[in-house]
């Protein structure tokens, strides 16, 4: 049984997933932090660095953003790579031009957002990309049969001159749902337009993108969702209108319980406390550890007080499993992005790292995030990446 606690206080909005009382998922929107993320803004070109095929373009917030030539070029299959590497920024771009643009990546301490040209507007079951006719799926969506049919779909109810990303939520969908989910996000495009060509003064916020609730919403909602919890009356409009209009979403409860502190159940709030903490301990009486960087996320395995019943290897291959699937669970319950090393107790057999990577692959299916597992390093070091499913700046 899965559940949605969203509760606000005077510092913000949480919002927690659980399943069977136990928090998976949990993000936070505090009130005074500007998040840029999917932000849609009409800039203004300030730099050109030709060395860097790139440039700096003003948005109107603290930092200059920066934008690669890729993110200019029109988005194109990957067989057309080669003609996109000849172009050079100058001859798309110049000092003073206005531009549309999205935020792709939020701003660090030490670097401004990172912005595209490609925009992409996310809804319940599909991501809507204008100016370009690429129509592909999630990843996550591993049936062939069904891949085929949400892909035909699509092709016969969108428009020319737009593409789509069918998400995992479009599984099992029938054609008016998805074509009433691309309607919205085609009127909210043009919407966009209409107000980037009317507008008068530059740099200027055009689109604000989905708000907290409604992001949140349409990418933890599923068939499987069988409560949310909220504590403020005004979440309950807003929550019904995002499933208007689904069958399977009728028997979901919406339980309001009115300046509340929700986060009291299932000891909920306590679960939140212990995901900031560095060591985690494993049952076994080992531990990890979990240290973040501006460039990377380092994570340490250590077999603590376990000295187990048999040869050191097995040992070693039981704390390192345990190891794993908690680390894929820290990773969805922190959200952690970017690049992630992980420092496994040193195994002697191949056979035993291929056990571990192979695990790790498994147990990152249940992240919604899109995650990369490259293997063991010549340092013995687990190379992966994830991508942040909530971003802050």
């Amino acid at each position: 049984m899965k559940e949605i606690i969203i509760s606000e206080n005077n510092e913000g909005t949480t919002i927690a997933l659980l399943e069977n009382g136990i928090l998976i998922e949990k993000y936070e929107h505090i009130e005074r932090q500007n998040y840029l993320e999917e932000k849609i803004y009409l800039g203004i070109v300030k730099d050109i660095l030709p060395g860097m095929q790139a440039a700096f373009i003003d948005i109107g917030e603290e930092k200059n953003t920066f934008i690669h030539l890729k993110d200019l070029l029109p988005k194109v299959d990957i067989t057309k790579q080669q003609e996109k590497s000849e172009k050079m920024i100058s001859q798309i771009i110049k000092n003073g031009d206005k531009i549309l643009v999205q935020v792709k990546r939020a701003a660090t301490n030490i670097k401004g957002a990172k912005v595209s040209t490609h925009i992409s507007l996310a809804n319940r079951f599909t991501v809507l990309m204008p100016e370009t006719e690429i129509i592909t799926v999630s990843q996550k969506i591993e049936d062939e049969e069904e891949k085929k049919r949400l892909i035909n779909i699509v092709k016969e109810v969108i428009p020319k001159n737009y593409g789509a990303i069918i998400r995992t939520s479009g599984v099992g969908r029938n054609e008016r749902e998805i074509k009433q989910d691309l309607e919205e996000s085609i009127q909210k495009w043009e919407n966009i337009k209409q107000k980037a060509n009317m507008a008068t003064e530059v740099p200027v916020l055009i689109d604000a993108g989905n708000s907290f609730i409604k992001k949140m919403i349409i990418d933890l909602i599923d068939k499987n969702i069988t409560r949310i919890i909220i504590n403020k009356e005004k979440y309950e409009k807003e929550i019904k209108g995002i499933l208007r209009n689904i069958e399977s979403d009728k028997n979901l409860k919406i339980e309001l319980r009115k300046n509340e502190e929700i986060l009291k159940i299932y000891d909920t709030e306590k679960q939140i406390e212990k995901v900031k903490e560095r060591k985690i301990y494993l049952k076994c009486g080992g531990f990890i550890t979990i240290d973040k960087t501006e460039a990377l996320t380092a994570i340490d395995v250590n077999s603590g007080r376990y000295i187990g019943k048999r040869d050191v290897e097995e040992t070693i291959l039981k704390v390192n499993k345990e190891a794993t699937i908690e680390i894929a669970k820290q990773l969805r319950l922190r959200d952690i992005g970017g690049v992630i090393i992980i420092d496994y107790i040193d195994m002697k057999l191949e056979k035993n790292k291929n056990e571990i990577e192979n695990l790790m692959k498994q147990e990152l299916k249940k992240d919604r995030s899109k995650t990369q597992v490259i293997g063991f390093s010549k340092l013995d070091l687990l190379e992966m990446t994830r991508k942040h499913i909530r971003g802050e700046g």
